[in-house]
């Protein structure tokens, strides 16, 4: 009966809590708990209950409470509106903030003291509080007892014990004294459960202020967490404490946050109220100091102790004049204040704003080291100190790609930071040259620059130098990371080499494929890009030199430029050295080319000031080089050299045979030497060769058709841009595929600068070709067979056969389509001219006649199926003869 009793008590106990989802009291989990385990499981799945919050302790539980009732939500943030993007991206200024706020800010927690912290001996107990007391020896037993309302703890089998008022550490000593005296053969050891809690109150500039239940172990910054943290106009260092209405403590916040000192923060007591005044004077300290803030003063505090609040200055303040800005009564004032004096004459007053600017950037008594050098930078600076004291070894302290033999020391001449160029030789100043080992000065700056103008020359040629093996392999993980972050940034833009999905751009419709060679294209025609220049090649190193030098450049001081042009290794501008005459222009410029005129050179010069009056001087470049004082002219402001190459000089011309000659390959050749000449130099063609089919081709025309191919897929790309405007592609007997396979093959066809010649005219003398550097002529063996390509049926070759017919061919190759233009069929010749099939209707008997092994029979598409568009049938016909050109080649 007790036990059904039981059951339907925590029957109707688990229907409360469903229904009315109220937390339970202690006697109504008391008798669940009663309840056999199973029993306790099925009634809670029942009713969708967990066990667990239900079985758990009365200690947790009213834990819990605690926590619920002091929670103190987020601070709510004022609702951000939709920023645009120059809003979100635009750089902010750090906002100085009051100091020590931010410890409470959007700080949702009760910050209620640990319940397993230890206990200290001088906790005073009181009604509420938990002992727990274990006895051991003769009887081992627990138990938990709470001081009642007289301050008294009930032990079993003990005589009640009265500890209200006294210390953890006496009561410990009081209980176990008592055990030992009335249980014999028994010891006690006591702790502290469950603590008390207690009513406190958080007044003044509190976030949340009121009444708070809280542990009897809080102190005042246990109440300020608990209450949510202060208002923005809190002061946090005059908080009080007051019990019974007098102030028993004052808090200073700044002593924990600054100095970790928690002495003054107290253990409160039930009933204290904790009181959070406005704040004092304030100060702003802002700029190289290292705890930038607004900090509040209290009345007496010096300059130094303010200081000390902003965590001292940083390294690079300029304490000799801090800047003050002070509110004066009806005016603004700005006072110089010297930090660097034992003695400050500065008294900190509520508003001022104290800014501690920063060092200047500029070193003073150093030289600086820039360009291909191992370690750059700054270096001290001493009276007597030369190049050689910074530039000690060649291969300690340059690079490998460091130009030994020209170097510049800029030096400023005046306040005004005007400059000066002094060159040097670098590797005789190392090794003490005293004429090229220069005395530096204060604030020189020495330069030294790569041998390589191009950044690939440069990366290519120190590839070649002896690396060790795990430089090696160091340098191809970097190449391979190079491409692993190339295909990564083109998935990103959703662009790769190998989609060629058409994109519209200002009208015309552009191609990968056709981007990537236009942009080479542009890269092969055009100057050097800033990014394709080594770092330290003397465009970029010069270019501030230079750019300073105009800047400065008055009607006192003539600009102290020159130019060098012609054939040096690398022509330009550079600055006018002091006393620099025309071989040091030559040395800065690389030096000489090989094709460089020796015997004669000219300068250019500007002899009126109005630059009116022009002349030109003549020397001999070699005397100039090797000193001479007559031919070695001392340059002037804007002297310009050009530096004439050798009369009829040749660079190596190079002219390629491949095929069926007697000995093909690369042949160097004189200037106007003919084919005819260069094939008995390669003893004739062998057995198998078919002149007639010979494929010649010249670097000049091949560029003039990459120019025709971009500029035909251009107008067509346009035309096709105008017609889409206009519906008209899309009702074209062409698919918008067809018409993107063809502006595809058109943009990345390669062009093959074939010149159709009749090699065996040439090689009888009949006709006379001259060759030109890059020449290439391919001798292909006996051909066999007709290729019809085009707008048939099926495109293949056919074996060749006396007597058969262009419409023969056509027949075979399963006849033409519907698009095909039949009044323009035509003939690629085996040499790449263009015949028209004869016509009396064009089908006449003798076309048999005109074809010969190796020809092509094209069949265009009829333009009139694109509305007109004329330049299809110009494209599918320039496709057609590279196709044949290009199956030529490819057959050797």
């Amino acid at each position: 009966m007790k036990v059904f009793t039981q059951f339907i008590s925590a029957f109707i106990l688990l229907c409360s809590f469903s229904t009315l989802a109220f937390t339970p009291t202690a006697s109504q989990i008391e008798q669940f708990k009663k309840l056999p385990k199973a029993q306790q499981e099925a009634l809670a799945k029942q009713y969708g209950v967990d066990v667990s919050t239900i079985t758990g302790t009365n200690q947790s539980n009213n834990q819990n409470n605690t926590e619920q009732q002091n929670s103190i939500g987020e601070r709510a943030e004022p609702e951000k509106e939709q920023l645009t993007d120059e809003e979100r991206f635009k750089p902010k200024a750090d906002e100085l903030k009051p100091y020590g706020y931010e410890l409470f800010a959007g700080e949702p927690t009760t910050f209620m003291p640990s319940e397993n912290a230890a206990v200290p001996d001088t906790y005073i107990v009181g009604p509420g509080d938990q002992l727990k007391i274990n006895f051991y020896g003769k009887e081992s037993d627990s138990f938990e007892v709470i001081v009642d309302r007289e301050g008294r703890i009930s032990i079993p089998d003990l005589s009640p014990v009265e500890v209200a008022g006294l210390t953890f550490a006496e009561i410990k000593e009081l209980i176990k004294v008592k055990v030992e005296q009335e249980v014999i053969g028994v010891k006690a050891f006591v702790s502290l459960g469950q603590l008390r809690s207690m009513r406190i109150l958080v007044l003044g500039e509190a976030y949340k202020p009121g009444s708070y239940s809280v542990s009897s172990l809080t102190t005042v910054s246990h109440a300020l967490f608990v209450s949510g943290g202060v208002s923005d106009i809190a002061s946090l260092r005059n908080i009080q404490v007051k019990r019974a209405g007098k102030v028993v403590a004052n808090f200073d916040l700044y002593d924990l946050l600054i100095n970790g000192d928690s002495s003054n923060d107290i253990v409160l007591k039930p009933g204290d109220a904790v009181f959070i005044p406005s704040v004092g004077a304030q100060v702003r300290v802002e700029g190289a100091v290292k705890r930038p803030a607004i900090f509040e003063l209290k009345k007496g505090e010096s300059a130094k102790q303010l200081l000390a609040m902003a965590g001292g200055l940083k390294p690079n303040a300029y304490v000799k004049s801090a800047i003050v800005e002070r509110f004066n009564f009806d005016r603004k004032e700005v006072l110089s204040v010297d930090f660097s004096k034992s003695q400050i004459n500065y008294i900190p007053q509520d508003g001022d704003r104290i800014r501690f600017n920063s060092v200047s950037s500029q070193y003073q008594n150093s030289v600086s080291l820039i360009g291909a050098v191992a370690r750059p930078g700054n270096y001290q600076w001493h009276q007597g100190k030369r190049i050689s004291d910074v530039l000690k070894s060649v291969r300690g302290d340059l690079l490998p790609q460091a130009d030994l033999s020209y170097g510049l020391v800029i030096r400023e001449i005046n306040i005004n930071g005007d400059i000066e160029a002094h060159q040097f030789d670098v590797a005789q100043a190392i090794i003490k040259n005293p004429e090229n080992n220069l005395q530096l000065q204060a604030n020189d700056k020495i330069v030294v620059f790569s041998r390589f103008e191009e950044k690939e020359l440069e990366q290519s040629t120190l590839a070649n130098m002896a690396l060790s093996q795990e430089q090696q392999e160091q340098q191809q993980k970097a190449e391979q990371w190079h491409k692993f972050e190339q295909k990564e940034f083109e998935k990103y833009i959703g662009v790769n080499q190998e989609d060629e999905e058409l994109v519209l751009e200002d009208n015309k419709i552009l191609t990968i494929a056709e981007i990537s060679k236009r942009k080479a294209k542009e890269e092969e025609d055009q100057e050097l890009k800033p990014e394709d220049y080594a770092l330290f090649s003397r465009h970029n190193l010069l270019a501030p030199i230079i750019a300073k030098f105009k800047q400065q450049a008055s009607v006192q001081q003539a600009m102290q430029l020159v130019e060098i042009s012609g054939n040096v290794t690398f022509p330009g501008i550079y600055p006018l050295m002091i006393g620099g005459e025309v071989s040091d222009l030559i040395t800065a410029a690389g030096g000489l080319l090989e094709s460089a005129y020796i015997k004669q050179a000219e300068i250019t010069r500007i002899v009126a000031s109005d630059g009116s009056k022009i002349e030109h001087l003549r020397f001999d470049l070699e005397s100039a080089m090797k000193g001479d004082l007559q031919s070695n002219i001392t340059l002037q402001s804007k002297d310009s050299i050009n530096v004439f190459a050798i009369p009829n000089w040749q660079e190596n011309v190079k002219v390629e045979l491949k095929g069926e000659l007697k000995f093909p390959g690369t042949y160097t050749i004189r200037r106007g030497e003919t084919l005819t000449e260069l094939l008995e130099r390669a003893g004739g063609f062998s057995k198998f060769a078919e002149q007639k089919a010979a494929v010649f081709t010249r670097t000049s025309i091949k560029e003039q058709e990459e120019k025709q191919l971009a500029r035909l897929s251009t107008e067509l790309r346009r035309d096709i841009a105008s017609k889409s405007f206009q519906n008209s592609v899309s009702s074209s007997t062409l698919s918008y595929e067809e018409m993107n396979k063809l502006l595809n093959d058109l943009a990345s066809v390669e062009a093959v600068g074939r010149l159709v010649i009749d090699l065996p005219l040439i090689v009888n003398n009949q006709q006379n070709l001259v060759l030109q550097d890059g020449d290439t002529l391919y001798v292909p063996s006996k051909r066999d067979s007709i290729s019809v390509i085009g707008e048939v049926n099926y495109s293949t070759s056919h074996l060749y056969k006396t007597g058969v017919s262009v419409d023969d061919y056509l027949a075979l190759s399963g006849g033409l389509k519907e698009r095909a233009a039949e009044d323009r069929i035509y003939i690629i010749k085996a040499n790449g001219s263009v015949k028209i099939p004869n016509t009396g209707g064009w089908f006449a008997a003798n076309n048999a006649d005109q074809l010969e092994p190796g020809d092509t029979i094209v069949i265009p598409m009829d333009a009139g199926h694109m509305d007109k568009l004329t330049l299809w049938s110009t494209a599918t016909q320039i496709l057609y003869q590279l196709g044949v050109a290009v199956a030529a080649i490819g057959s050797l």
